[in-house]
């Protein structure tokens, strides 16, 4: 049944079954019609050789295969490369096309179509078209492609009935009449039309497939293309009004600094007043403390005591302090859930809302200087709500590079929610210098290791290339679906790293280890950081969850300088167990411990220098405070500039290293 030699992903198919590819560009309502075709239980796998996810589901006795959003199948990136192979391997393509932007997106549509594959067209969001003055004849459109095209408004569920209806009518569609004689004398070699295309288009990972030399006709190809999408358009077109709205002033308002700053702070306020004040609060302290440690654990230690003692090796394991069916149960179920779906509520809004396209594009420049784009943002907030599931998030960037730079600062520099109420409630005691000498701090920081590692890490990063949806209001069942299925999603793949993490911990406790590890440590405390012994405990804690460590530290009685050491010292520490397994799961085992041991030495490094300069400078008044923060800003500023001037001059150098990868 597959003709794509290079499609090797996992899935069950059964004998018999049919491959249904669904194909778009980004942010054309893809998830809306692999959901309503497949419904909520659906598998996930990592494509081979990257970090890409492909879903997939059952339809009826068939196969439906979701691609990553692209604008074309020619191998630009990781995601054109797996869509390409997806698509070649499909017996029926599903092309949802967004009609707003109709000329763009038509050009993934003619190169589908190209490959000889059977096409049906999804013309999604025609009431958003209609609604810019847009109107678009579909059955002429139909009859230009050669496929059927049937106008939808997916999150409405408006015309899904039609397409599914109408699956196996898609057909091959109607080529350029030159590029087809062309591909008429290759598929004889080649034997599938599709390959001989993308052969044609230069692809040398499908030309070396048949040991031929990539012909490098992209270019011609391409304009051939783009004039006869603009055909197309031109005569299906029938009326565009260029009148303003105020969807489209708002939406530029976004992308302003200006403007776009403002809008932006008042997002996040809204998020944490939400997340970090309600559901942080209100709710956890229902799921965590009433239900979880007032109900659910002593329950569970009643039960199980029955049979084992708690005090025994196996009843520590299980139900003690760390216990598999204590701790785990707590943490994953009673805290970080009600997080996870609270911050996965609001990225759904962002994202259904359009916001989030161009909360990217406001911010892409700002990112550029620590090497990456503006789509880092999103594991970037997510981070500050949990690191282990912003951790998973970096799979959206566009190369390894930015994956490796995003995890590494999300690990080293963001504190999770949970962490962050502790450390605000610690900082809300030392006066406002304080706080924003800890702020300075954690900032420079992400600052200088982002800028370090963009320099000494060899290629470069892509460029933001991002889809603007319109603005419109958030369907309420679209958010909540899609909070609910990515929910879902990282409970499944969170709960048994945790389990693991808890019983790593227990048996540390068990065998004493622990207690090795807080004696180890404190010279280090007390003589570097300038902290009491106990603080030792502190950080082991931090191990196992972040705001362990940032809680055993709101015990103690410290002046409002080691406050300001301890919680630089917490913030910059190792990520919570769960977070550095993650970490482990998504790069090498080598890269994984560099990453880990490199945030223990930052964070004890930094912690103590701010430590030491305090003694130094004897701070005691908000002045001497503010004569520490200048220092601190002094010298992140200098090692940024003597990091580019280093990195202009090694270009200058070698020239050709500017584009190695």
């Amino acid at each position: 049944m597959s003709h794509c030699h290079g499609c090797s992903i996992k899935i069950d198919i059964p004998e018999g079954a049919r491959r249904i590819v669904l194909v778009g560009n980004p942010n054309a309502g893809k998830s809306v019609f692999f959901n309503y075709l497949t419904g909520v239980y659906v598998d996930v796998s990592n494509y081979p050789g990257t970090t890409l996810e492909i879903s997939h589901g059952r339809y009826q006795g068939d196969v439906i295969i979701d691609t990553p959003g692209v604008y074309g199948i020619s191998s630009f990136n990781d995601e054109e490369r797996v869509a390409r192979d997806v698509i070649l391997s499909a017996d029926v393509v599903i092309n949802v096309v967004n009609a707003v932007y109709l000329e763009r997106d038509l050009f993934l549509t003619q190169q589908v179509i190209d490959t000889g594959v059977p096409v049906i067209v999804a013309l999604n969001m025609v009431d958003e078209a209609a609604r810019q003055g847009i109107k678009i004849d579909a059955a002429l459109l139909s009859q230009l492609l050669g496929v059927p095209v049937i106008p939808t408004v997916a999150v409405k569920k408006q015309g899904l009935e039609e397409v599914k209806q109408n699956i196996w009518q898609a057909r091959q569609g109607h080529s350029d009449p030159a590029l087809q004689k062309d591909l008429d004398e290759l598929v004889n070699r080649v034997g599938s039309r599709g390959e001989a295309l993308l052969i044609l288009e230069g692809d040398d990972a499908v030309a070396a497939r048949h040991g031929l030399a990539p012909m490098n006709r992209r270019e011609e190809i391409y304009l051939q293309r783009r004039q006869r999408v603009n055909q197309l358009v031109h005569h299906v077109v029938k009326e565009i009004s260029k009148s303003a709205a105020f969807g489209n002033a708002l939406s530029r308002m976004m992308m302003k600094p200006l403007t776009g700053i403002p809008i932006l702070l008042l997002a996040l306020y809204a998020m944490y007043q939400i997340i970090g004040v309600f559901v942080a609060g209100t709710v956890v302290g229902l799921t965590e403390e009433t239900i979880m440690i007032g109900k659910y654990e002593p329950a569970v230690r009643s039960f199980v005591g029955r049979f084992i003692s708690e005090g025994s090796t196996l009843g520590t394991i299980l139900i003690g302090e760390f216990g598999l069916l204590t701790m785990t149960f707590t943490y994953v179920l009673g805290l970080l859930m009600p997080l996870v779906v609270g911050f996965y509520f609001f990225l759904s809004l962002f994202e259904d809302s359009g916001y989030l396209p161009r909360l990217a594009t406001l911010v892409d420049r700002v990112l550029t200087g620590i090497g990456l784009n503006g789509r880092a943002v999103i594991p970037l907030i997510l981070g500050l709500g949990c690191v282990t599931m912003a951790t998973i998030t970096t799979r959206l960037l566009g190369s390894e590079r930015e994956r490796r730079i995003a995890i590494f600062l999300l690990g080293l520099a963001i504190p999770c929610s949970a962490q962050l109420g502790v450390i605000a409630g610690m900082l809300a005691a030392v006066g406002p210098e304080f706080v924003a000498l800890y702020t300075l701090v954690i900032l420079a920081i992400l600052v200088v290791v982002g800028t370090l590692m963009n320099s000494l890490l060899s290629g470069r990063s892509s460029d933001l290339l991002i889809d603007l949806p319109p603005l419109r209001f958030p369907r309420v069942d679209n958010v909540l679906t899609k909070t609910f299925i990515k929910s879902y999603q990282f409970l499944k793949e969170a709960f048994p790293l945790f389990a693991l993490g808890a019983l790593l911990i227990s048996i540390f406790h068990v065998t004493g280890i622990l207690t090795l590890l807080q004696n180890a440590l404190a010279p280090l405390t007390v003589g570097w950081l300038g902290l009491p012994k106990e603080a030792a405990t502190a950080f082991i804690m931090g191990v196992v969850r972040r705001d362990f460590g940032a809680a055993g530290l709101a015990d103690m009685t410290l002046t409002p300088i080691q406050t300001v050491v301890a919680l630089i010292t917490i913030t910059l520490f190792v990520p919570c167990i769960a977070s550095i397994l993650v970490i482990f799961k998504e790069r090498t085992k080598k890269e994984a411990a560099l990453m880990w041991l490199s945030t223990w030495v930052i964070a004890f490094l930094i912690g103590g220098v701010i430590a030491q300069l305090s003694n130094l400078l004897g701070v005691s008044s908000p002045a001497q405070v503010f004569t520490v923060a200048v220092s601190v800003l002094g010298l992140a500023v200098l090692v940024v500039i003597a990091v580019r001037l280093f990195k202009k001059q090694g270009v200058h150098r070698n020239p050709s290293s500017k584009g190695a990868a």
